[in-house]
């Protein structure tokens, strides 16, 4: 059992009001929760590490429902996730990689019917590095108003020993999206794409 110590856990929320256009009826809502993790294979090459995974579930789900209370408890209205992690200089990027399922699932399981791929992005980054998560729609891949990325880091970590894993959502597409394509109205659910 990896043991994956928490140094400290932290939750961003923005309320985007507008983008130089017009004030919307609502803002737009976005979130992302960030846990600094002790990295218990920094410093060696370990080559079993996916048992790991399933000690990370319980973090992936912790961070999920500190999510879901940010943006006020209704998953009816989360229409956007993503994911990322930020491996510290004394590991190895396959250590971010160890997020994929339980942040992934986590998110999953908490909103329900959620059939897109849930984006990712990962780094080895040194301390105060920031990421980009990008952000897409939870159930159809091609919705071009919910591309987006928000902007995550911890300004103490992670140290060369640690992992920093963050799960993001949001409520809406981009506040001024008008590229066309697949508009969320129009989103089928079926198979993650459309």
């Amino acid at each position: 059992m990896a043991n994956f110590t928490i140094r400290k856990i932290a939750v961003l929320t923005e309320e985007i009001h507008h983008d130089g256009g017009p004030v919307p009826e609502e803002p737009r809502r976005r979130a992302a929760a960030l846990a600094l993790v002790k990295n218990p294979f920094a410093g060696a090459f370990v080559e079993t590490i996916q048992p790991a995974m399933d000690d990370l579930k319980p973090l992936g789900l912790e961070l999920t429902d500190r999510l879901v209370a940010a943006l006020g408890g209704d998953v009816s209205v989360i229409d956007s996730y993503g994911k990322g992690a930020i491996v510290g200089t004394d590991g190895e990027i396959e250590h971010g990689a160890l997020w994929h399922v339980p942040g992934g699932y986590a998110m999953r399981e908490r909103l329900g019917a959620s059939k897109a791929i849930v984006p990712s992005a990962m780094k080895v980054g040194a301390f105060g590095s920031s990421l980009d998560v990008p952000l897409g729609h939870t159930n159809a891949a091609y919705v071009r108003s919910h591309f987006d990325a928000m902007v995550v880091g911890m300004p103490d970590g992670p140290r060369p020993n640690e992992i920093l894993f963050c799960l993001a959502m949001a409520c809406g597409g981009r506040i001024h999206s008008r590229m066309g394509g697949l508009e969320a109205w129009q989103v089928k659910g079926e198979d993650g794409l459309r």
